[in-house]
C-alpha cells in the first residue's frame, strides 16, 4: 500500500495540478497521509526553480493547517481516529515517547520534530492529546515547517540537480543540522548574551 501511495504521490508532481497535489500531501501529511510533501516539493523546485518560494510557501501554509487538522483529532478524537492514525503506521512506542515528554519540552518537541522527516503526524496528534497551548503550537509549527521546506526549495534552487540525491538521501542530516544551528542560535540569545 506505501508503495502505490508513493508512486501516486509522484506521478502528481509532473501533473498540471502539481500545486494542489503539493498542497493536498502537505495538508494531510500533518495528520495521517504516511507520505511526506518532501517527494513532490523536490521534483516540482527542480522543474520550475523560479516557483521555487511559491512552492515552499504553499507547502508550509498547507502543513500548518493540516497541523492543526492533526491537533484536533488528537484533542477531540485521540480516542478513536487519533489512536487508530497512531497505531496504523506502527508509531505507539514513538507516541508515547512524544506524549510523555510534553508537559517540560512541548515547544522543543515541535521545533525539532517540525525539521526532521519524522512523521509530523505524531507531533501533531500528540500536541492536541496533551491539550498543548494552541497559539504556540501553530506558532511553532508554522516558523519549523517554514524553515524546512524553505531550506529544502533554496538549495535545490542553488544547486539544482546536483543536490537532489544528496537531499533525498540526506534529509535527515540536513534538516538536524539546521535544527542544531537554530536552536543553538535561541540558546546563546537566551542564556549566553547579557540583557540589556
Amino acid at each position: 500500500m506505501l508503495r502505490s501511495l508513493y508512486d501516486w504521490t509522484m506521478r502528481q508532481a509532473s501533473g498540471p495540478q502539481a500545486p494542489r497535489a503539493l498542497a493536498v500531501v502537505s495538508f494531510t501529511e500533518s495528520s495521517f497521509f504516511p507520505i511526506p510533501p518532501d517527494v513532490l516539493l523536490l521534483p516540482m523546485v527542480l522543474a520550475n526553480r523560479e516557483r521555487a518560494w511559491f512552492y515552499a510557501g504553499l507547502c508550509t501554509a498547507a502543513s500548518v493547517l493540516g497541523g492543526l487538522l492533526g491537533y484536533a483529532i488528537g484533542y477531540f478524537l485521540f480516542e478513536t481516529i487519533g489512536r487508530w492514525v497512531i497505531e496504523l503506521y506502527g508509531l505507539q512506542k514513538a507516541f508515547e515517547t512524544f506524549r510523555d515528554s510534553y508537559a517540560q519540552w512541548g515547544l522543543w518537541i515541535i521545533l525539532i520534530k517540525g525539521l526532521t522527516p519524522i512523521p509530523f503526524k505524531i507531533v501533531t496528534i500528540a500536541s492536541g492529546a496533551a491539550h498543548f497551548d494552541l497559539v504556540v503550537f501553530v506558532l511553532a509549527t508554522a516558523a519549523t515547517r517554514a524553515a524546512r521546506f524553505f531550506l529544502v526549495a533554496a538549495l535545490i534552487h542553488r544547486f539544482g540537480a546536483p543536490i537532489r540525491d544528496f537531499i533525498e538521501r540526506r534529509l535527515t542530516l540536513v534538516t538536524t543540522i539546521f535544527a542544531v544551528g537554530l536552536i543553538g542560535g535561541f540558546v546563546v540569545i537566551r542564556y549566553l548574551l547579557p540583557s540589556h
